[in-house]
């Protein structure tokens, strides 16, 4: 990073946007003492909201179904834990966000005055987070198991109990990541690793969001993903607030540089937020249900909230923000803030007490097949279901929909330069784009999760194929085109982030022959071979998992050897050869061990399925390794003919690159090299 910044312009006189003085203005404690009451009044009143519903509602619902209570102090404090936690989160988020990507870092690479502070914060809600996700560990036991909390409050129960438990497990890998965000933010001075400890906190939230109410039932799958959506938007935007109105408060630096930022995430946020929550509205309720069911009147309480938070944005925040950048007026950010973060908080407490509230039972209840995949299938997989059968993937179908458009735009701004871009490219690209969407969205992805032999080739798909075409089309050499600088005298923007992002550590370090070809290979081997596909088919969370690591590993193999972009290591081609045919002998010999295997990987779930047309699972599971050594060789020689024409290309062009050095300088590499052979040739000749 201290590279990338150096090489950028210092950040000492910014634009227009972000030209107010930094240092010599004083901090106005008063604003910052205010905003702290304003926050600690929120959290209040989110814990009150929260707190009350479930206390109203469990208790009539733990009575009408005969369950057992597990008291007043259960009922009442869980709600009350989580919402501090879940606040304690968006404070952790937002403040990571601000010190990473809305206060300009250092040129030496150190975060300024502005993000370290951000970082203290991020130290302090840290703490609180991870206290509040223990909390909440025993807690759940105790609302889980019907039983009081002081019963549970021993280590032989705790540990007996919360391995068979979902929640208190997601709650104590929630506090496992609090704790290595303490660590970090108590250690961290550098922009780069305020970046990683950003992306942490981000993971911090999936535990619990993949193991709550979402994650069971018909269309689980949907429910999760526009769930995750859900949070990671929320997160972003009421944190985010939080931390811009705090760096207000404390006159940090950059003020309108932060608040423009800020404001143009914010709307992606309100839009993201708007339409995974109708998503897992339609998906949880029936329409005619949002009337006459408590659960129905709290989804409109909160979709109420949620547009009126966007109603205020719309017609407040603009003003505020050019008020903050032209005139470095912050206290109108700061006046219309302030409401706006109350409303937010108490969004987070209707959310809590409706996380608490079960759903409306369904006229008809799920079968077998759907409650185990999210989805009914609707016979044996024929070539026109895998085809045309779609159900989309909220998680992967989104992502290939944006990198296509996102890819375009970038092709476009080109075009309107004057710039060309190679076509060949583009369809590359875009070919990538539509194997993820595909292989996730069509059949294929619908059948994957309940035949392990479509399963084996989604995987093909996205571990060989997509990463492939994607590598080909090289998106960092594009954005860094498409994207501006950020020029003379201005902070670092998106292309100056790409840049140190491309040639980071860790990203040198996966490219590593040494160290990606054991993770790409490995994983095969590691997932299906060590009982790990066992333990993680029936979830969801760890699909998405899985599905990630594939496309990932596969397209940092793969970077190095075909890539059109500039990898962080310049390997020779027969070092790109030699990698490329060091893997072969292991898909092969991966494929062949699944064809001999004996034993049926993921058996007790695919029995459980129980699906007539799957009436032989270590035949499907032979067929499973059949594609896996066809499928996976093809893939292979197409690499093998785009590395080979690479490398002929690269000749010609090192060829030209001589002819016209030869031209320019009349041949003298030429004739100083036959100099060279001349005079030794009077050197070794005797004298007469």
């Amino acid at each position: 990073m201290s590279r990338i910044l150096s090489a950028a312009p210092t950040l000492v006189g910014v634009t227009a946007e972000a030209t107010e003085p930094t240092a010599a203005t004083p901090a106005r404690p008063p604003a910052r003492s205010g905003l702290g009451v304003l926050i600690g009044i929120g959290v209040l009143l989110a814990m009150a909201i929260g707190t009350g519903l479930t206390v109203t509602l469990a208790g009539d619902v733990l009575a009408a179904l005969g369950l057992p209570d597990p008291g007043l102090l259960t009922r009442a404090g869980l709600p009350a834990t989580r919402v501090l936690a879940e606040c304690a989160a968006v404070v952790t988020i937002g403040s990571l966000l601000l010190g990473a990507f809305l206060v300009p870092p250092q040129s030496s690479g150190y975060l300024a005055a502005g993000g370290y502070a951000a970082l203290r914060t991020a130290l302090v809600s840290a703490v609180v987070w991870l206290l509040a996700a223990l909390a909440l560990v025993p807690l759940s036991v105790a609302d889980a198991v019907g039983r009081p909390v002081t019963e549970v409050l021993t280590p032989a129960a705790l540990t007996g109990l919360v391995p068979q438990l979902a929640q208190p497990s997601a709650w104590m890998l929630t506090a496992g990541i609090a704790l290595l965000l303490v660590a970090g933010c108590a250690a961290a001075l550098s922009w780069g690793a305020t970046v990683g400890l950003f992306g942490l906190s981000l993971f911090g939230l999936l535990p619990v969001a993949l193991s709550g109410h979402s994650s069971s039932g018909g269309a689980h799958d949907v429910a999760t993903n526009s769930l995750i959506y859900h949070l990671l938007a929320a997160s972003l935007w009421v944190g985010g607030l939080i931390a811009l109105l705090a760096h207000l408060a404390r006159r940090g630096e950059y003020a309108g540089l932060v608040a423009s930022r800020f404001s143009r995430l914010a709307l992606v946020c309100w839009i993201v937020m708007a339409a995974s929550g109708v998503a897992n509205a339609l998906v949880r309720i029936e329409p005619d249900q949002l009337l006459s069911t408590s659960y129905g009147a709290l989804l409109l309480a909160k979709l109420s909230a949620l547009v009126l938070l966007g109603i205020f944005g719309y017609l407040h925040r603009r003003g505020a923000v050019d008020a903050v950048a032209r005139r470095g007026d912050r206290s109108a950010m700061l006046r219309l803030g302030g409401g706006e973060i109350l409303l937010m908080l108490a969004t987070i407490g209707l959310a809590v007490g409706l996380s608490r509230t079960p759903s409306p039972v369904p006229d008809t209840l799920p079968g077998r097949t759907e409650v185990l995949l999210g989805y009914d299938l609707a016979g044996p997989p024929t070539l026109l279901r895998l085809l045309f059968d779609w159900r989309f993937d909220l998680a992967f179908g989104v992502l290939a929909i944006v990198l296509a458009w996102l890819y375009l735009a970038g092709v476009r701004r080109l075009r309107h330069r004057g710039d060309p871009w190679p076509v060949g490219r583009t369809i590359a690209w875009l070919a990538g784009c539509a194997t993820i969407l595909v292989a996730t969205s069509s059949g294929i992805g619908k059948y994957s999760m309940a035949m392990f032999s479509v399963h084996m080739g989604l995987h093909m798909a996205l571990s060989m194929l997509a990463p492939i075409l994607l590598v080909l089309g090289g998106p960092v050499l594009l954005a860094l085109r498409a994207l501006p600088p950020a020029g003379a005298g201005n902070p670092p923007g998106a292309r100056e982030w790409l840049l140190s992002a491309v040639q980071s550590s860790p990203v040198r370090m996966m490219t590593h022959p040494l160290v990606v070809l054991p993770l790409y290979v490995g994983s095969y081997y590691a997932m299906y071979f060590t009982g790990l596909y066992d333990a993680t088919v029936a979830s969801h969370g760890a699909h998405l998992a899985m599905n990630a690591h594939f496309l990932l590993m596969g397209y940092a193999f793969y970077w190095p050897i075909v890539g059109i972009d500039p990898a962080p290591r310049r390997l020779p081609y027969l070092g790109k050869l030699g990698l490329l045919l060091a893997s072969t002998p292991f898909h092969a010999f991966f494929g062949i061990s699944l064809m001999n295997s004996s034993e049926v990987i993921g058996g007790d779930f695919y029995r459980a399925l129980a699906l007539p047309f799957v009436p032989d699972l270590l035949a499907d599971q032979q067929v499973a390794g059949s594609l896996a050594w066809t499928t996976g060789e093809i893939p292979l020689v197409i690499l093998l003919l785009a590395l080979l024409v690479q490398w002929a290309r690269s000749d010609e062009r090192e060829a030209r690159r001589s002819d016209r050095k030869a031209s320019a300088d009349g041949d003298a590499d030429l004739a100083a090299y036959n100099a060279m052979l001349a005079q030794l040739s009077e050197r070794s000749t005797p004298r007469r």
